[in-house]
């Protein structure tokens, strides 16, 4: 009895985690930073590798930086963050998730790579405080 008890806790942890994930794409694609700053704490980091055929590149991006250039999406441009895969590991206060994805641009795969997420439980809230990410180009 007690491990189906621990079982069903694990299962609705991942299932906050990956609705606080869902929260922070649903504001991406739609422009609204105010969602996205719901469930990502105030300090945040986030970095980026980007793969090309120049090498790679390391880069870090300023968060207020980071809203701003989300606000400023045009409202005819699509863009669409496919996740194509969760995999998720928590410690009570502390969580990871590795998400594959790829984004597109209007419909038209524009680059694809890995999502790494870093979670706290802010007194049973879920909050990204750091995302890392590789970005490749497709293969032409």
């Amino acid at each position: 009895m007690a491990f189906s008890l621990f079982a069903v806790q694990v299962q609705a942890q991942e299932a906050d985690i990956r609705k606080t994930i869902s929260t922070f794409f649903e504001g991406l694609h739609t422009g609204d930073t105010l969602k996205i700053k719901s469930v990502c704490s105030d300090k945040m980091i986030l970095q980026s590798i980007i793969e090309n055929s120049k090498g790679t590149k390391f880069n870090y991006e300023d968060v207020s930086e980071c809203y701003k250039s989300i606000a400023s999406i045009p409202k005819d441009m699509k863009i669409e963050e496919r996740l194509l895969d969760y995999r998720i590991q928590d410690d009570s206060s502390m969580a990871h998730a590795w998400i594959p994805y790829e984004f597109y641009i209007n419909g038209k795969l524009s680059h694809s790579g890995v999502n790494s997420f870093q979670l706290y439980n802010d007194n049973g809230v879920w909050k990204i405080v750091y995302i890392i990410d590789t970005r490749r180009k497709p293969i032409k």
